[in-house]
């Protein structure tokens, strides 16, 4: 009697449990705020320095489209449009600018040219050929700006430093400052990001053929895992007997899910690389390596899924006539698919940003064409990712960033998909 009084309300005891309890709910109330800071502080990190790269930096010249160097007989052949010397025509622009400007026996040519991306003679070749009727007059054409002018005007380098130690020389800088007060320095949507592939210059780099090859690997990684998984989960579920064979692989189903990625790489290298003599580097050989990971993933989910479903409604199937498997597939099967559908997502989102089992099959080459067939060689999304953060050149912190924001929003759409799938479509039992 006396022990059941102790836990009476207002005794010492209930007191001690009930404050125990509002501490227990403070400590989740912090854990939870301290989980959503770190949230927002990686986000805000990643967001701030990879903002700018979606914004370029381009410069204006006045350029003497001179026919003597361009065209001197007129012809308008386009393998002499080709072949002109457009680079003098760009050092003749610059040195026109530079006079009254600066010193012009201090002046290299060289220090002027490093303004531009040293693809601006390219860029002006191609303006030629597509505007040929201004052969021989003078007109404004606009220059990808090169990644240390491009940081210049992003705030991103320090210009209190000695001249020795910064990446902007002086000249350089008093050449750039007079441009931008003519307004020939301008700001636009870096489009360059999205419809090139890797380069060595960071002003050049784009992640397109990285979204390609990460697009491919993922499409051939569904291809193979998604019907193999349900069929496993089908038959381990409904149809397999239980014995130790069947608890074997169970059990080591359960385990390949825990396995880390890069064990997965190994045994691509070995069998797909090595025995098979697949092509190094491709789509095809990544994503069939993804589908292995992938598919412990998506056979546990759709096995639970399968579980969940009531035995009433298999049972009320093979009531009306209906064989064991036509019960599965045309009544169990559509009523577990959502939640099916939300495992192959989440699984596929997971294999979309694995970076290991790619190093080791060789997608971490540097690959500057964008791949048109599975076979080709490309790279991954997150493989790119790796690659940008290594180089030492600043600018390509930004575009490490950027990629990074592209393939989150990739992530982010891919699990809100499974979310609404499995809010919209998913029953109650």
């Amino acid at each position: 009697m006396s022990s059941t009084l102790n836990y009476a309300i207002g005794s010492p005891i209930s007191s001690k449990r009930i404050n125990k309890e509002k501490r227990f709910q403070i400590y989740g109330i912090l854990a939870l705020l301290f989980a959503i800071m770190m949230l927002f502080t990686l986000f805000f990190t990643i967001f701030s320095k990879g903002f700018s790269a979606f914004i370029q930096t381009r410069i204006t010249l006045n350029i003497d489209l001179n026919q003597e160097v361009i065209d001197f007989e007129g012809k308008r052949n386009l393998d002499t449009l080709q072949q002109a010397n457009y680079q003098k025509l760009i050092d003749d622009s610059l040195k026109l600018h530079s006079l009254n400007l600066l010193d012009q026996e201090e002046i290299e040519l060289k220090n002027l040219r490093s303004i531009l991306s040293p693809i601006a003679y390219l860029e002006l070749r191609n303006f030629v050929i597509d505007n040929q009727d201004f052969i021989g007059k003078t007109k404004k054409v606009s220059f990808v700006a090169s990644d240390d002018i491009d940081q210049y005007f992003k705030g991103k380098f320090d210009m209190t430093l000695p001249e020795n130690e910064r990446r902007i020389s002086d000249i350089q800088k008093i050449f750039v400052d007079d441009l931008k007060l003519k307004g020939q320095i301008s700001k636009v949507f870096n489009k360059t990001l999205f419809i090139k592939s890797d380069s060595r210059e960071p002003e050049l780099s784009g992640v397109l053929g990285a979204v390609i090859g990460s697009l491919y690997a993922l499409f051939i990684a569904g291809l193979i895992s998604i019907p193999i998984g349900i069929g496993t989960a089908i038959y381990l579920q409904e149809f397999a007997k239980k014995n130790r064979i069947t608890d074997f692989i169970e059990i080591n189903i359960n385990n390949l899910a825990a396995v880390p990625s890069i064990v997965f790489g190994l045994l691509g290298l070995a069998i797909f690389l090595n025995m098979f003599l697949m092509p190094r580097s491709a789509p095809l050989v990544g994503g069939m390596v993804l589908a292995l990971m992938t598919l412990p993933k998506i056979i546990i989910p759709a096995r639970a899924a399968i579980l969940a479903v009531p035995n009433s409604i298999k049972d009320g199937a093979l009531a009306l006539g209906a064989s064991h498997m036509q019960a599965i597939l045309h009544y169990v099967l559509p009523l577990a698919m959502p939640a099916i559908l939300t495992g192959i997502i989440i699984g596929l989102a997971q294999a979309l940003g694995e970076t290991a089992p790619l190093l080791m099959i060789g997608m971490v080459a540097f690959i500057p064409d964008t791949p048109i067939y599975m076979t080709d060689p490309a790279t991954a999304l997150p493989v790119q990712i790796f690659m940008w953060a290594d180089h030492p050149e600043r600018a390509f912190v930004e575009r490490t960033s950027a990629a990074i924001i592209i393939l989150l929003f990739f992530l982010i759409l891919m699990n809100s998909t499974a979310i609404y799938l499995r809010q919209k479509f998913e029953r109650k039992w």
